[in-house]
Order: C-alpha cells, then sequence, then structure tokens
C-alpha cells in the first residue's frame, strides 16, 4: 500500500512539471504572450559603439527617460573579456555603452542624435588620440526596427553633408554586451578631473565644437516629461570669492560685461606654467598650454580647459556681431571668441584678466587642482 501510494504521488508530481513549467529552459515570462505595449516599442536598450567609453557615458546619463548607461564591451568573440583583452586588440571587441531608456520618453531616433554628436563618423581607424579596432564607432541594434531607425538616421547624417568626408560608423545586428570592470563605470562623476584632463588632451570636445557649433546640445523631440536637467558635472572644491569681495574691476567685468584695457591686465604677457580658474566660482576655463601671444593685450587662448564649463552667446552690443564666452556656473563674462586664432583650432578665446585668477602648476595640489597636473608631466 505505501510503494502503490509513493508511485502515485510520484505520478503526480512528474505530471505537475510535465504540464506546468516552461520546456527548453525557458522562462515563464518568455512563454507568456508580449504585451502590446512592449511590441510598439520593441527595444529597451541601445548598445552604441564611440570610441572611450568614459566620454559616451555622461553624454546620455542626464537626458530624461535614459534610466542607467553601462560601459563594456562588445563586437567581439572571447566571453567576458577584461579590459586588458580588449586593450590588446587581440579579441576584437570595441569599447560600448549599453544605454537603457524608456520608449515613451524619449526615442531610439534621439539616442542616435546625441551619438553623432559625440562622436567623428568619418574616423574608422579609432577615436581622436585613441586609436585601434577597439576605439571605432558603431550602431549595434537589436530589432529590425532599430536597424531601419540607424539607417534612416546615418542617411540623414550623410545627406546634411556636415562632414567633408565619407560617414563610416557602421550599422551591426548586437550580439552579447559584457560590462566593463566597475572602476570604469561613471567614471566621469568618480574621478571628474582625470576625466577632464583626458578630454581636454583627446581633441574631442574641440572637434564637438567645431563641427556641430550651436547645434551640439541636441533638443529630445518628444514631450510629457520635466525639462529641468541637473548640472552634468561637479565642479571640484576649490577656493572662491563672493561678489563683495570683487574689486570694482572683476566686478564690473564679470557682472557688468565690461572689457579691461588691454596691456594693462594682470595676465596678458603672463608666461608661468598652471591654470585659469574663474574669479568667482574657480571652476577650471583654461591652461597656460594653450594659451598664446595674440599681440591684443588681453590674455588669449586656443581652446578651453574644460569645455563644459564655458558658454557661448550671440553678442549684437556697439553694433557688431561677435560671440560672447561665458562661465557656466558663476555666469561671469569672460570676454569673446574669435576665429582668427592658430592652429591647431584657428581660435582665440579673448579674456579679461579680471575674471580670472591663476593658479601656478606648484600650487594645483594645494589648491585642489592636482589631478591637472598631468597634464604639464605628461605635456598633453
Amino acid at each position: 500500500m505505501n510503494k502503490l501510494y509513493l508511485a502515485f504521488l510520484l505520478f503526480i508530481f512528474y505530471f505537475i512539471l510535465a504540464t506546468f513549467l516552461p520546456r527548453n529552459g525557458n522562462s515563464a515570462s518568455e512563454q507568456s504572450p508580449a504585451p502590446t505595449k512592449v511590441a510598439e516599442n520593441p527595444g529597451k536598450t541601445a548598445i552604441l559603439a564611440g570610441g572611450c567609453f568614459w566620454c559616451m557615458e555622461h553624454p546620455f546619463e542626464d537626458q530624461p527617460g535614459i534610466s542607467k548607461v553601462i560601459s563594456g564591451y562588445t563586437g567581439g568573440k572571447k566571453e567576458n573579456p577584461t579590459y586588458k583583452d580588449v586593450a590588446s586588440g587581440s579579441t576584437e571587441h570595441v569599447e560600448a555603452v549599453e544605454i537603457h531608456y524608456d520608449p515613451e520618453k524619449i526615442s531610439y531616433n534621439d539616442i542616435l542624435e546625441i551619438f553623432w554628436r559625440n562622436i567623428d563618423p568619418t574616423d574608422a581607424k579609432g577615436q581622436f588620440v585613441d586609436r585601434g579596432k577597439q576605439y571605432t564607432t558603431g550602431i549595434f541594434y537589436k530589432n529590425e526596427q532599430q536597424k531601419k531607425v540607424a539607417e534612416q538616421s546615418k542617411k540623414k547624417l550623410e545627406d546634411e553633408k556636415r562632414f567633408s568626408k565619407k560617414i563610416v560608423t557602421k550599422i551591426k545586428p548586437a550580439g552579447p554586451f559584457y560590462p566593463a570592470e566597475e572602476y570604469h563605470q561613471d567614471f566621469f562623476k568618480k574621478n571628474y578631473i582625470r576625466y577632464r584632463v583626458y578630454r581636454a588632451g583627446s581633441g574631442r570636445d574641440e572637434f564637438i565644437n567645431r563641427i556641430w557649433g550651436e547645434d551640439k546640445e541636441y533638443k529630445i523631440s518628444k514631450s510629457g516629461f520635466s525639462g529641468n536637467k541637473s548640472t552634468r558635472f561637479t565642479l571640484i572644491g576649490n577656493k572662491t570669492k563672493s561678489l563683495d569681495q570683487l574689486t570694482k574691476m572683476q566686478y564690473n567685468v564679470t557682472q557688468k560685461n565690461g572689457t579691461e584695457p588691454p596691456f594693462r591686465n594682470e595676465y596678458w604677457d603672463n608666461k608661468r606654467a598652471g591654470i585659469y580658474v574663474d574669479i568667482i566660482s574657480g571652476e577650471p576655463l583654461f591652461s597656460s598650454k594653450d594659451k598664446f601671444k595674440s599681440g591684443t593685450g588681453w590674455p588669449s587662448f586656443t581652446r578651453p580647459l574644460v569645455q563644459e564649463n564655458i558658454i557661448q552667446k550671440r553678442d549684437s552690443t556697439f553694433g557688431m556681431e561677435r560671440i560672447e564666452v561665458r562661465s557656466n556656473t558663476a555666469d561671469s563674462h569672460l570676454g569673446h571668441l574669435f576665429k582668427d586664432g592658430p592652429k591647431p583650432t584657428g581660435l582665440r578665446y579673448c579674456i579679461n584678466s579680471a575674471a580670472l585668477r591663476f593658479i601656478p602648476v606648484e600650487k594645483l595640489k594645494e589648491e585642489g587642482y592636482e589631478d591637472f597636473l598631468s597634464l604639464f608631466n605628461n605635456g598633453i
């Protein structure tokens, strides 16, 4: 009797397993019909390669509808590659980012528009200072809808003829994506200054500004979400001045859009090595390595040290059409931008000394800017 009862229980048990558990190891969710909403918006992740993945996280992370951006590797042969494996070029992986997004708030096309504005799609051998296949660009589509949108987006860019060279960014089906090591994730947040130093020497920001100009900040096409965005970067701690501590000239220049006399200001002929920061906020603005003798009587630079700390505005005062330059956080008037500078940028940032505070190399560590030391130690 006991054996018969046991056999009966075993029969019932196996019947339940065979009837209700999914076959072939698939999850129960895979067996259920997909909701209509998912079918309308297939794929809530986008995989894009744009060179160094440090530089491809921050353009997306503050966008509405994007929940996270993961740095990693894709397109190669080896499973679970390490950074060392990929950097060697032997695995054929590329550095990429996996973007998790809500299609109700940001479209795949929007994501691609941001992507194009942060890469050089004409470079088939790397991106800026990073050379090798692991730094090449690519769009890795997850489904036919993404493929179609990607092809249309690329065609639109080609038709605009913004680039003088052929666009070589490839559109490929997505394969496995392997997250990179933890220290690579959110690198621009955890190592802000080191990240900024890297970008300062890479040429990426310079290229983006030259090619895209005022169009570099793409406006999301969809509505229905808050347009308020937090500041992308957290500035490092530093010494600052309040408005009542400014001299009359510093106040007139930074707050009243004034101009100091040429050749009679503090830094026009300064030849010391170091960086220049905003007199009020302390945000890093320019480097002595980009300073040149313009003959104008004001400090002149070929490019900013931290591009995101510089704001450009149209200036029609005094019957002239000029580009005003202001600091991002303090909103200080700094000077003007002209296109008569030397190579490699052809730009001249003509800046008032009164808007700046100079920090020599030997005091960078003391002032809290020690990570900028590598700019001078490595000759970037």
